[in-house]
């Protein structure tokens, strides 16, 4: 994956739409399978969901990109899975105890959280998820609750960015909105959840 950061190069969301108008019918597949490639490396995800935007509009775009990067972040869970926990600790760095101090006693919220915020990638979730033992059914239900405004969210930016409607700004706004409230939410049911699991494992009173 460091090898991959350093060495393969993204294409700016102009290349993209050129080289990937160049597979016709085929479009969608090699979307799709591009950003879940994508989305299992430590690569931002956001180029290629501004990306979906500029190609194939917010309703489209968001659904592609919705779809390749869910299959990423359940690749990156399962290779995880794989690995191990001490291979997945060397791959997160200094950043694994935090990740696992994160999920640790409330996985779905933090999941969905972490998948909400701006700013944080989704591959040490994905890893850490997937390492850290979250269950698969809570993981893939928090990614897919909070991947969709997310990505509806960045994709409507490419959309607006291509074709500056009325219909397309609206859709930035209550994408971001619909960001911004569930990520308060999600924050104080996360707090509430890992306070309780806390309590739940000190020991009673003598």
């Amino acid at each position: 994956m460091v090898w991959l950061v350093f060495n393969v190069h993204l294409p700016s969301p102009a290349e993209l739409e050129r080289e990937i108008d160049g597979f016709g019918w085929g479009a969608w597949l090699v979307f799709i399978g591009i950003y879940a490639v994508v989305a299992l490396t430590p690569i931002p995800v956001t180029v290629m969901a501004v990306s979906g935007g500029l190609l194939f509009g917010a309703a489209l775009g968001s659904l592609l990109s919705v779809i390749g990067v869910l299959l990423g972040c359940w690749g990156g869970y399962w290779l995880a899975r794989a690995l191990g926990t001490d291979l997945v600790r060397r791959v997160l760095g200094s950043h694994a105890d935090t990740v696992e101090s994160y999920l640790a006693g409330a996985g779905f919220e933090a999941v969905v959280v972490l998948r909400l915020m701006p700013g944080i990638p989704y591959w040490p979730v994905n890893y850490g998820s997937g390492a850290f033992g979250i269950d698969h059914r809570a993981y893939l239900a928090a990614s897919v609750l909070s991947v969709i405004p997310g990505q509806i969210s960045l994709v409507a930016l490419g959309a607006f960015v291509a074709n500056a409607t009325w219909y397309n700004g609206l859709t930035v706004g209550l994408a971001w909105a619909t960001v911004i409230v569930l990520t308060i939410l999600a924050s104080r049911r996360w707090r509430t959840a890992a306070r309780e699991n806390k309590n739940s494992q000190d020991p009673e009173p003598t």
